[in-house]
This record gives structure tokens, C-alpha cells and sequence, in this order.
């Protein structure tokens, strides 16, 4: 993980919904320390996000927290970790994105934009097309699922605000590398936004 923050991945999001509390503030506060390290050897920015734990978020100064289907509410995540925290929200479409309130919610994970590289698909690809329909909400969208450093361009091109991948770094022979071809994809002269889209 800390290497391929320092091949520029900005956004680091913990998934660990087996771990018990303890377990868990234990591996938060380990991987936020060695990745926050990383950000500042790069010289770069990161942000770090817990999965639905608000209070490991709080404990270990992460960014904000990402909620599933099984989180409290946005709408209790803004009002317990304030204005500035980021909140995000899982969806599988654009109905879903739609949904998502402005203001409350600070971005929407998108998923399956493609057929996933880390695990077996559970619902059909959104592709490109889905993937616009759900930007046009005007909630900035985090595009999920399959996304690798061939398809990023495409990807942010369809209106998409960053990418959130697993697969495409974590089962790469050498993480940091395909991190450093994913940051070269997101920050080609194609995309007008370069630097600001999340990794």
C-alpha cells in the first residue's frame, strides 16, 4: 500500500469488515501512519477513508468515512463528523447517484463500471454510458470496477470525478507500478482536470 501511494495514489479507503473494533483501530491507525509517510516522501496529497466505522474514522484522523448498504445514514455521518469530512456513498446506478444528496454526500463510489478485476461480478457493468448518466446528477462520482490504466482516460472522460480500484493494483505483480500507469492515465494531456482526479 505505501508504495503505491507513493507511485500517487491520493485516496486510500480501509475495508475490513471482518475485524472487531480493537483489531480494526490497530490497522487503521498502521496503515493511515505508513500511507500518510508515503504521501510525504511523494510530496503529494492523500486522503484516507474508513468503511462505515465512524469512530475508527475519528480515532486514527482519517478524512472521512465510505458507507455501504449497512451504514448509518449520510445525513447522521455529516452531522457526527462535520462540514468538512468526507462522506461517500456506494451505488449501482444512475437512479442511485440521483438519489445521492449534494451537500450531505461528498462523492458516490460507482459500481460495476466494467466487470471487476478482484472478485466474481454480482450485477451487470454499468459501462461508460451508465457511468454518465450518473455524473450528470451533479454529485461527483468515484468510478468502480474493472478499472484499469487502459480504460482510466475513458472512464474520467465519461464524466467520472476519480477512480476507486482493488484489482488493478493489489493484484498486480508490482503494485506500484501499475499505481504509476494509473496515475499517467489520469493525468494525461487528454483529461483537463490532470492532477485533480482522485486515485
Amino acid at each position: 500500500m505505501a508504495a503505491a501511494v507513493g507511485a500517487g495514489v491520493d485516496w486510500v479507503q480501509l475495508r475490513e469488515r471482518d475485524l472487531p473494533g480493537a483489531e480494526l483501530l490497530a490497522l487503521a491507525d498502521a496503515v493511515a501512519g505508513a500511507a500518510r509517510s508515503a504521501a510525504r516522501e511523494r510530496g503529494g496529497e492523500l486522503r484516507i477513508l474508513v468503511n462505515r466505522r465512524m469512530d475508527v474514522a475519528l480515532a486514527v484522523g482519517a478524512d472521512g468515512v465510505h458507507l455501504g448498504f449497512d451504514a448509518v445514514d449520510p445525513h447522521t455521518a455529516r452531522r457526527l463528523l462535520g462540514p468538512d469530512a468526507l462522506v461517500g456513498v456506494s451505488t449501482h446506478s444512475a437512479e442511485e447517484a440521483r438519489a445521492a444528496e449534494a451537500g450531505v454526500v461528498s462523492y458516490v463510489q460507482l459500481a460495476p463500471i466494467f466487470p471487476p478485476l478482484s472478485k466474481r461480478a454480482s450485477r451487470p457493468p454499468l459501462g461508460t454510458r451508465g457511468l454518465a448518466e450518473a455524473a450528470a446528477a451533479g454529485v461527483p462520482v468515484l468510478a468502480q470496477g474493472g478499472v484499469d490504466a487502459g480504460n482510466a482516460a475513458a472512464v474520467v472522460a465519461a464524466g467520472a470525478a476519480g477512480v476507486a480500484v482493488t484489482g488493478a493494483i493489489l493484484l498486480a505483480r508490482d503494485p506500484a507500478a501499475a499505481a504509476a500507469a494509473l496515475r499517467r492515465a489520469l493525468d494525461s494531456p487528454q483529461d483537463p482536470r490532470r492532477s485533480d482526479t482522485p486515485l
